[in-house]
């Protein structure tokens, strides 16, 4: 399950470094006359992928509820295959679109089953370390995979990359055929039913403290190379060693976040954004110098991650019956966060604020995540039990 978390991390960020040589191929005559132009339109993929993980987390974890784990996680790691096969061959920007739409649709079911499945077979007490042994994939992604994926993609032309990512499917595939325990199902579930989800406020707490406390990460992620190149004044070859150091950060941030999770969710996560937010304020402070930035963003990137097995956890904590679709609902909320962070952080450069604003955003959107954390926290003491 790790391995097909490192396909998904490297397909979902490998676009970002290879949107200039996807647009002048897809989009040539308009990158031949302006290149600008069609570099903006190319990114519109990384948004359609995100799109994909929205829709297609609950609808798809839903419908799969009721069959066998094995078969569901052989099924969903086929069609991560299938279709980033079909990107790797797009003829036209518009095919390679829907291929990064369709890419994007088993991505949270992938992850919420996984995160299922880890956490039964490791038991109660070792849940968190379970989560992150399988999102241990997508942070050693960011460190591997995608400045792998991006280096291959610049020397042999951008479909190499997903030739590789194909490939680490296929091995993905495999190894959850051979070692994915067996389960029966649950033949008494249905796909309506499953969206009794959306009945508990709990839910609906801990997916908004998701998508605006881990906004936060991505105030600052999306703008990595700017902060570097521009509030830095650091060289253009600085930005793969900051990517590289914030990446490193989040794989030590995960080891950390499923140990502490298994200590308490609670803690780890009003915890965790808190350091969030004072990580960021440390970001915004080195940006002025490229090596501190560098450091900053290592310590950011570690301190970011270790939230995210909490939340995890306290998705299954507070779904009641319908685990798989809360664990799922996780990856949609932190992909608003995606959409939320970047925004607001090309917001506050363009409102003339600095190109170091996103990290003083930062700050913000994660202590409102901490505030929406106590305030779902305190519900716990007073609510009744959710009838379904």
């Amino acid at each position: 399950m790790a391995i097909g978390a490192f396909g998904i991390g490297m397909t979902e960020f490998v676009s970002m470094g290879l949107l200039p040589g996807i647009a002048g191929d897809l989009l040539q005559p308009l990158y031949e006359a302006r290149q600008e132009d069609a570099i903006a339109q190319a990114g519109i993929l990384i948004s359609l992928y995100a799109l994909g993980v929205v829709i297609g987390a609950p609808t798809i974890a839903a419908f799969v509820a009721r069959f066998p784990r094995r078969r569901v996680m052989v099924i969903l790691v086929a069609a991560l295959l299938v279709t980033n096969a079909l990107t790797f061959v797009a003829p036209t920007f518009e095919t390679m679109a829907a291929t990064r739409l369709l890419s994007g649709l088993p991505h949270g079911a992938f992850f919420g089953m996984s995160t299922v499945i880890a956490s039964e077979i490791l038991g109660p007490k070792r849940r968190g370390w379970g989560v992150a042994m399988v999102m241990s994939g997508l942070t050693v992604a960011n460190v591997v995979g995608v400045p792998g994926g991006t280096f291959l993609g610049q020397h042999f032309g951008w479909r190499a990359a997903y030739v590789v990512v194909a490939m680490v499917f296929a091995l993905a595939l495999v190894m959850c055929w051979l070692f994915i325990p067996h389960h029966g199902g649950d033949r008494t579930r249905s796909f309506l039913a499953e969206f009794g989800v959306f009945r508990i406020p709990q839910v609906w707490m801990t997916l908004l403290l998701g998508a605006v406390g881990f906004g936060a990460f991505f105030s600052i992620y999306s703008y990595i190379s700017t902060l570097m190149t521009e509030a830095a004044g650091g060289p253009e070859w600085a930005v793969p060693i900051a990517l590289m150091s914030i990446g490193l950060g989040m794989v030590v941030g995960n080891i950390i976040g499923g140990r502490l999770a298994d200590l308490s969710v609670k803690k780890t996560i009003v915890i965790g954004l808190t350091l969030v937010g004072l990580a960021s304020g440390g970001v915004a402070v080195a940006s002025s110098w490229p090596v501190a930035l560098a450091a900053a963003l290592f310590v950011f990137g570690a301190l970011s991650q270790t939230a995210v097995p909490g939340i995890q956890l306290r998705l299954l904590d507070v779904s009641g019956p319908y685990q798989a679709i809360g664990a799922a609902l996780n990856h949609s909320a932190l992909n608003i966060g995606n959409s939320v962070g970047a925004a607001l952080g090309g917001v506050v450069i363009a409102a003339g604020l600095g190109y170091a604003a996103p990290a003083w955003l930062g700050i913000v959107m994660s202590f409102a995540g901490v505030g929406i954390a106590l305030a779902s926290f305190a519900m716990d003491k007073r609510r009744a039990p959710v009838a379904v």
